[in-house]
């Protein structure tokens, strides 16, 4: 599959469903002045391409109690970082993980709405990980800002061959 790169209309496209994934084509082919069968063929190759992912993000303002939890992990050797990284980016209640640098190897947050909850998360989906050797969270308990875009893609500007 040739992936091609984004262009001024793609990355426009992108833009405005950023801010509201349920405008119409015929709406955003009006803002854009271009035709809503160009704006439906590219979200089309955008999405079959793996440049845009449109879904519904949970407006963590709205929940009961909401605590963003920070799963500082520890691996047993550093060559099973990956290993343990899959196996916690499978668990659907984690929406991050990442390799990180410093005094622990990974990071992985979620969502929970009490420490009986995150307890039972943690020895449930992350402590029986095989080489994971320690974990350490840290929680936020109040949300000063919260920008449901920022997980929004990011894409470079080089077209890949695959």
């Amino acid at each position: 599959m040739v992936r091609r790169s984004m262009d001024e209309l793609d990355r426009a496209i992108m833009e405005a469903l950023s801010v509201d994934a349920r405008t119409s084509n015929r709406r955003l082919a009006a803002q854009l002045d271009v035709t809503e069968g160009t704006v439906r063929a590219r979200i089309k190759r955008m999405e079959d391409e793996g440049q845009i992912h449109i879904t519904a993000l949970t407006n963590i303002d709205l929940l009961r109690n909401p605590t963003l939890v920070y799963i500082w992990i520890e691996v047993e050797r550093s060559e099973q970082s990956d290993s343990v990284a899959r196996q916690l980016a499978a668990v659907p209640e984690i929406g991050f993980v990442g390799k990180m640098l410093g005094r622990f190897d990974l990071l992985a947050i979620t969502l929970v709405q009490n420490n009986a909850e995150l307890a039972d998360f943690l020895h449930r989906n992350v402590s029986g990980v095989k080489g994971v050797r320690r974990t350490e969270c840290s929680l936020g308990v109040k949300f000063v800002k919260h920008d449901y875009r920022m997980s929004r893609i990011v894409h470079s500007e080089q077209v890949s061959e695959g």
